[in-house]
C-alpha cells in the first residue's frame, strides 16, 4: 500500500494484522493508514493481479479485490504485473517500487512487517547493497547452506542485524527499502507493525494470517477478520480460484514441456530445473511434485513459483521482460484527480482495465489471465478472453 502524504513509523492499536497488498485481507491496513496519515491523504495500492508471489492463483479475482480495496477507502488500485508478481521477494518489492515511483506522484510506501524500525531495516537494506556482502555472501553459498541461512551468516560477519531477515515481512520490508535505495528515490517508507503467525493454519485471535483465512473456505467465516465492506464485495463474489482446482492442466503442461523448456525457467539455476523435469513426470498432484523438488537449499515457494510460470509459459527471458505501461483497476474521486495529475508526471503509461494493447507483454498478461480461469472452482465457468473484456472499477461519492 503506498500513501500520498508523508507519515512517520506507527504501531497499530488493537488489530495489528497487516497484510501485503496481494492478499484478499489488504483491505484491513486502508482505514488505519487514512487514521494515522489524515483523512486527506489519498492512498494508492498496487496490487498483484490474478497470481501471487506464493506461485498460486489469486484467491479471488483481481476485480473483486481491486473494489473490496475501494469499498475500504483506497482512492486508486492499480495492478502488479504477472512477472513481478511471481518473482522473488526482491523482484517482486523491486518491480512495484520501480513503477510507483516512475509515476511521479507517490510520497511514502506504507507497508507491514515483524520489525517496525524503519532505521534498521533501511540500514540492512544499506548493508545488503555493499560488495562486501556480496563477497561474504558467495563464501557461505559455497558452503551448501540456504540463501537464508547464507544471507543471515553474511550479515552478522559485517556487524549487520541478522534478525531483520529472519520473518517473510520483514525480508519484503528490507527488499523494498533496498529498491528505494538503488533508484535514489523520493518515496519515504513507513512501517507498519505486522502481528501473528505468518503461515498460521488456524486464525489467532485479532492478528490472523492469510494463509489461514485462506483455509476458511466461506466469506462469512471471516467476518470477525475482514472489514464489513470488503466482506459485502467477497459475498456478492463468493467463487474461490484455487491450485488444486486446476493442478491437472498445470501437470498436463509440465509433462508435456521438453527439457529444454525447463532449463530455460525461471530459478531453475543449479540444476534445480533437471530435478523439477524429472519428478514433474512422476508426481500425482502439484504438492507431491513440489514436495519432491524441494531441499534445505531450495523454499517450496521457490518450486511453486516455477511451475506456475511454467504453466503461464513465462520462461525466465519474459520474466525479465519490462512492464511498458501500469494497469488502473479501480478507483474513488479523489484517485481520479491523482490520475490525471500521474497523466502529466509518470514516466510509463497508464492504461485503464480492459484498454488493448499491441505488444508482446499485453499478450503475455492476456495468457496469464485466460489460464487463471482453469483454476475456477467446479461448475464454475471456464471463460477465457478476460483481460479484454475487465472494465475499470469506479465507486460514487456517496
Amino acid at each position: 500500500m503506498y500513501s500520498y502524504r508523508p507519515g512517520k513509523p506507527v504501531k497499530l492499536p488493537g488489530r495489528t494484522a497487516i497484510y501485503i497488498l496481494y492478499s484478499f485481507t489488504a483491505p484491513i491496513i486502508i482505514p488505519c493508514t487514512k487514521y494515522f496519515m489524515g483523512g486527506d491523504t489519498v492512498i494508492v495500492c498496487l496490487m498483484s493481479g490474478n497470481f501471487v508471489q506464493r506461485g498460486e492463483p489469486a484467491l479471488l479475482p483481481k476485480a473483486v479485490r481491486a473494489e473490496a480495496a475501494v469499498a475500504c477507502g483506497a482512492d486508486l488500485v492499480l495492478e502488479l504485473p504477472v512477472t513481478a508478481a511471481l518473482s522473488s521477494a526482491e523482484g517482486f518489492a523491486a518491480g512495484g517500487v520501480r513503477l510507483l515511483d516512475a509515476l511521479g506522484v507517490v510520497d511514502e510506501l506504507c507497508f507491514g512487517a515483524e520489525t517496525a524500525d524503519r532505521d534498521a531495516l533501511w540500514q540492512t537494506a544499506a548493508c545488503l547493497r555493499t560488495p562486501a556482502f556480496s563477497e561474504a555472501l558467495r563464501r557461505e553459498l559455497a558452503g551448501g547452506i540456504s540463501f537464508a541461512a547464507a544471507r543471515s551468516r553474511a550479515l552478522a560477519q559485517l556487524g549487520a542485524a541478522p534478525e531483520v531477515v529472519r520473518q517473510p515481512n520483514d525480508i519484503l520490508a528490507v527488499e523494498y527499502c533496498k529498491a528505494l535505495q538503488a533508484l535514489g528515490s523520493q518515496i519515504e517508507p513507513a512501517v507498519f507493525l505486522r502481528q501473528g503467525a505468518y503461515h498460521a493454519v488456524l486464525p489467532e485471535g485479532e492478528n490472523p494470517s492469510a494463509t489461514s483465512l485462506r483455509e476458511l473456505a466461506r466469506p462469512e467465516a471471516w467476518a470477525a477478520y475482514v472489514p464489513a465492506a470488503a466482506l459485502a464485495v467477497y459475498a456478492r463474489h463468493p467463487a474461490q480460484y484455487r491450485r488444486e482446482n486446476g493442478e491437472r492442466a498445470m501437470l498436463a503442461v509440465l509433462r508435456r514441456m521438453p527439457e529444454a523448456e525447463f532449463a530455460a525457467l525461471p530459478y531453475g539455476s543449479e540444476g534445480l530445473w533437471r530435478k523439477l523435469y524429472r519428478e514433474s513426470r512422476r508426481a500425482g498432484s502439484v504438492d507431491a511434485l513440489l514436495d519432491a523438488v524441494k531441499s534445505k537449499r531450495y523454499a517450496r515457494s521457490r518450486i511453486a513459483r516455477m511451475c506456475m510460470c511454467a504453466y503461464l509459459g513465462l520462461d525466465a527471458d519474459a520474466m525479465a521482460m519490462e512492464p511498458p505501461y501500469l494497469r488502473v483497476l479501480a478507483m474513488r474521486e479523489p484517485g481520479r484527480a491523482l490520475l490525471r495529475q500521474a497523466h502529466e508526471t509518470s514516466r510509463i503509461p497508464l492504461i485503464q482495465a480492459g484498454t488493448r494493447v499491441r505488444t508482446p507483454y499485453f499478450a503475455l498478461e492476456t495468457r496469464a489471465c485466460d489460464l487463471y480461469a482453469m483454476f475456477a472452482p467446479p461448475g464454475a465457468p471456464l471463460t477465457a478472453d478476460g483481460e479484454r473484456h475487465s472494465r475499470i472499477f469506479y465507486q460514487n461519492e456517496k
